[in-house]
């Protein structure tokens, strides 16, 4: 069962762990973490960890999807919000607007590692190869600023089965769905020429075009449990499911990868970023909650001893980051600089 927060102020903190009560210093100690389905697993392995090194601390890992996580992450400072979020896309210049506006002003990116953003059918299915513009003409509610009529892959492409198009994915609460708009949808309308050219003189009525997911049922919300996505893909020849790399690993036996462009997701292509897919993961600590739980520090020192190659993250699916942003991950586990909101999109 998951325990919450009392409702108590910053300052109650900090002088819990000045020294008040042992009641009051065991709810200093206590980490709380909420945000992506996708990274939960990966902290949830960490605390797991932090948890039997440190007898008596207490951390807890709550998916709420990355945008609701942000959202209460981003709510404000104080034992009632959570002391991070994970998430599987980097925070926004909106969010953290959000978060400024409510007090959290030293906010803390971490990249912890690359997922890759796969799409899966059930095993022993025919292969599919789709491009980034099968996927987009597939998807998009209005693909290339046109009505949407295509009910099969053969109606996207020739040379594809006269399979229904049928996709179950996340809902747009979820950082999987932000990533799939952008990493897979925006990409493939961008094979347009013309929409490339939108882009430039109207982002707004780009992104309409580009990233809005048809409604009529060809794609399916399937919520935030990937593993009951991969059920549901695994018992639906002809569908296809959008996840994380991480649960293709761990289903294995249950569903295949669609190659996107030629490229299989593998941990090879996702960690030299060949896989159109890949992507980096993050969690965002409050540097306010730092300083006054001195075990959120710690917890972070955890979490970058277990993200390195042959550590315990890569055996739970999490591919290391290439070496550059492996050292820089690593110095800023140290330093925990706080982000530049200049640098947010």
């Amino acid at each position: 069962m998951k325990k919450m927060f009392g409702a108590l102020p910053l300052a109650a903190l900090v002088a819990a762990c000045g020294g008040g009560s042992n009641g009051d210093s065991a709810k200093a100690g206590q980490i709380r973490i909420v945000g992506s389905s996708t990274v939960y697993p990966f902290t949830t392995a960490v605390a797991e960890e932090f948890q039997r090194a440190n007898p008596g601390s207490s951390v807890i890992v709550e998916s709420t999807g990355t945008g609701a996580g942000i959202k209460l992450f981003c709510a404000g400072v104080g034992e009632q919000f959570p002391d991070a979020v994970n998430a599987s896309r980097p925070l926004k210049a909106s969010e953290y607007a959000d978060c400024e506006k409510n007090g959290a002003t030293n906010v803390i990116e971490l990249p912890v590692g690359i997922d890759g953003l796969t799409l899966i059918q059930a095993k022993g299915q025919p292969p599919l190869n789709l491009t980034t513009a099968h996927i987009y003409r597939a998807l998009a509610a209005k693909p290339f600023g046109k009505p949407q009529t295509a009910q099969t892959w053969k109606d996207i492409d020739p040379s594809l089965p006269a399979l229904k198009i049928r996709v179950l994915g996340p809902p747009p609460t979820s950082g999987t769905r932000d990533s799939l708009a952008e990493l897979i949808l925006e990409k493939g309308c961008d094979t347009d020429p013309a929409m490339k050219a939108l882009k430039e003189k109207d982002k707004d009525a780009h992104k309409d075009i580009c990233t809005k997911v048809r409604e009529d049922g060809a794609y399916v919300e399937a919520g935030e449990n990937d593993n009951l996505l991969v059920q549901k893909v695994s018992g639906d020849p002809g569908a296809l499911g959008v996840l994380g790399f991480s649960f293709l690993e761990e289903n294995a036996a249950k569903v295949a990868p669609v190659s996107i462009g030629g490229v299989t997701p593998t941990s090879a292509t996702i960690s030299d970023l060949s896989y159109p897919g890949a992507r980096k993961l993050f969690v965002y600590f409050k540097g306010e909650h730092i300083a006054a739980k001195p075990a959120i520090k710690d917890f972070i020192a955890a979490y970058a001893a277990a993200w390195g190659p042959g550590k315990l993250l890569a055996g739970r699916g999490l591919v290391p980051l290439g070496t550059t942003d492996f050292a820089a991950a690593n110095a800023q586990a140290k330093a925990l600089k706080p982000l530049d909101k200049a640098a947010l999109k």
